[in-house]
């Protein structure tokens, strides 16, 4: 009993983090796309966004969502935006592209 007590706090606690990470990977592309300069927007944009569907990935996982269900909502919602002419579809055909990409990108197996 001790033992399982101890793996949830563990698991509590590192969802609390990735809350955390994610704010704060959210807050970082935020206060790019805010600055003046914007230098280096497309850089800092790749590097939060990228961080930003890895936590998901990670959260969900820890909420006890395991990869491939989040995989089959994720095209799910994808072909609910083609069928709904999503306005990013409408204009720029962004979840076509999205939809093409990830049918080329190979999927590994189960690693939930």
């Amino acid at each position: 009993m001790i033992n399982k007590g101890i793996d949830i706090t563990k698991n509590l606690r590192l969802i609390e983090s990735l809350k955390s990470e994610l704010l704060l990977s959210v807050s970082q592309l935020y206060n790019e796309m805010a600055s003046e300069t914007g230098e280096n927007i497309r850089e800092v944009a790749l590097d939060t966004l990228s961080d930003t569907i890895i936590i998901s990935y990670l959260l969900s996982r820890r909420l006890g969502i395991d990869y491939p269900t989040m995989e089959r909502q994720i095209s799910s919602k994808i072909r609910l935006g083609l069928l709904q002419e999503h306005e990013t579809e409408k204009y720029f055909g962004d979840l076509s592209a999205l939809s093409r990409i990830r049918k080329i990108i190979p999927q590994t197996g189960d690693a939930s």
